[in-house]
């Protein structure tokens, strides 16, 4: 029962060994930056009907920012976020220093995306995969899980942590998490307290583009027709990226990030990804949805 459970914090390796040691049946893990918020709630609700023991991760990863990124003004708020998971029933937090999580500092040795981790968000924040994908790696083997879930919002970082798992015969199950979305559509972000009122209305576009496109394509419009519809959509943002991909994100139009590689016919299920990352004001923000086209022969 949610709300019930004793929750332990862990500071250290040694502590989390502790904590994790002699766990009976399965574990799952939610990896998190802290600022915990509603999507970090859903997440958790989904880990927490799979698992015996719900295991979380707070840490602010400096390896992930860029020089001219927000590491400094990312929120810490630990208690707070100790009491959501409290409230989602989350049985051990491991929230370590950066010294405990690379005690021999930076590391010499890194994941590398690969292609697809150099497009898109990797195009805008070099480097940004290759420190996530490390730190996951490293939280995966210093927690153990049998089961870690990872939010759809953040949908490029989520194909790569699959595809790491995958290539690495990792021994974890990836399970993918729907977006949790404010009443207007907007997905749940910890950036979204940085929005101004104006801001804050201007953000909707993100999601009214997204379902823009997703109309057009369910109407028979070809991935062009569905770039083009959403890019209207967007209003009072400075677009950084607008993609329409096929599920594993090679491009279906033209551009769909630096390096993207040569376009692609739709998959012939129809299956396929829109994807936005745009700035409002001084704030960052990305999303994506699923599209269908009728038929994978446009």
């Amino acid at each position: 029962m949610t709300g019930s459970r004793t929750l332990t914090l862990a500071r250290t390796r040694t502590e989390l060994a502790t904590a994790r040691a002699g766990a009976a049946g399965p574990v799952a893990v939610v990896m998190t930056l802290g600022a915990l918020h509603a999507g970090h709630a859903g997440l958790l609700r989904a880990a927490r009907e799979q698992a015996s023991l719900l295991l979380t991760t707070i840490f602010v990863n400096p390896m992930q920012f860029g020089p001219a990124e927000d590491l400094d003004r990312y929120p810490r708020t630990l208690e707070a976020d100790l009491e959501l998971c409290r409230q989602a029933g989350v049985d051990l937090v491991f929230a370590p220093t950066a010294a405990e999580v690379y005690p021999h500092g930076d590391p010499a040795v890194r994941v590398d995306p690969g292609p697809a981790g150099r497009i898109l968000e990797g195009a805008s924040r070099p480097g940004h995969f290759a420190g996530v994908l490390t730190v996951v790696l490293k939280l995966l083997q210093l927690t153990r899980p049998e089961l870690a879930c990872f939010g759809e919002k953040d949908y490029q970082q989520l194909v790569l942590i699959e595809a790491m798992v995958r290539d690495l015969d990792l021994p974890v199950r990836v399970l993918r998490v729907p977006t949790v979305r404010e009443p207007d559509g907007l997905a749940r972000s910890s950036r979204n307290r940085y929005l101004s009122g104006a801001e804050r209305a201007a953000a909707g576009s993100l999601p009214a583009a997204l379902r823009v496109g997703a109309a057009v394509a369910a109407a028979g419009g070809g991935p062009d027709a569905v770039r083009a519809a959403a890019a209207a959509a967007l209003r009072g943002t400075d677009p950084d990226y607008l993609a329409v991909t096929d599920p594993e994100l090679h491009p279906l139009t033209e551009p769909a990030g630096t390096g993207a590689g040569p376009v692609r016919p739709v998959p012939a299920d129809g299956v396929a990804r829109l994807l936005v990352a745009a700035r409002i004001g001084t704030t960052r923000l990305i999303d994506n949805t699923e599209i269908r086209f009728p038929r994978g022969d446009l």
